[in-house]
């Protein structure tokens, strides 16, 4: 079973390696994060936050409800126009047990790539909360965490909440 990295833990300030391969054991991981994913109401899920240092993810479309499961994603492009959301996190909780918010900057529409778990080669350019999602996970895969986004002082007051938790 699957088990959580919460903030705080070193797994989630470590860049991914690439997949080389898709294993089966790669695909059941890749099913468990999803089951993962909608047990804790998330839209999205990275490697680091189940403590694997791989590059792979699960992401949904909150409108359409399309599930992504992306071996290797990586951002071609993102847009100049940008847009400010409250954004959140299942590895950064509060005292709680749930994800603490703050409002992030980031661009509206991104272009991605990533391979299938069928190993083919896919590219979408994805607007609005999928961008957001996107962005959100990959920033995963490079050791990043959305609170890296905030001032200094709203920074701060996020880890205050996610510090009484531990």
């Amino acid at each position: 079973m699957l088990q959580m990295k919460l903030c705080g833990d070193l797994v989630l300030r470590t860049v991914c390696a690439p997949v080389s391969d898709i294993t089966p054991e790669l695909l059941s991981t890749l099913d468990e994060m999803v089951e993962m994913m909608h047990a804790q109401n998330g839209v999205g899920l990275a490697a680091p936050q189940i403590g694997m240092l791989s590059r792979f993810l699960v992401m949904m479309d909150p409108d359409s409800e399309t599930v992504y499961r992306m071996i290797n994603p990586r951002i071609l492009s993102f847009s100049s126009t940008t847009c400010t959301l409250e954004e959140g996190c299942l590895s950064v909780v509060g005292n709680d047990g749930l994800p603490v918010f703050a409002n992030v900057t980031r661009p509206d529409s991104v272009v991605v790539e990533w391979t299938d778990e069928r190993g083919d080669k896919k590219t979408a350019q994805m607007s609005g909360l999928p961008a957001r999602i996107v962005q959100h996970e990959t920033d995963h895969l490079d050791g990043k965490l959305f609170i890296d986004y905030l001032s200094p002082l709203r920074r701060e007051m996020v880890m205050r909440k996610v510090k009484k938790r531990k």
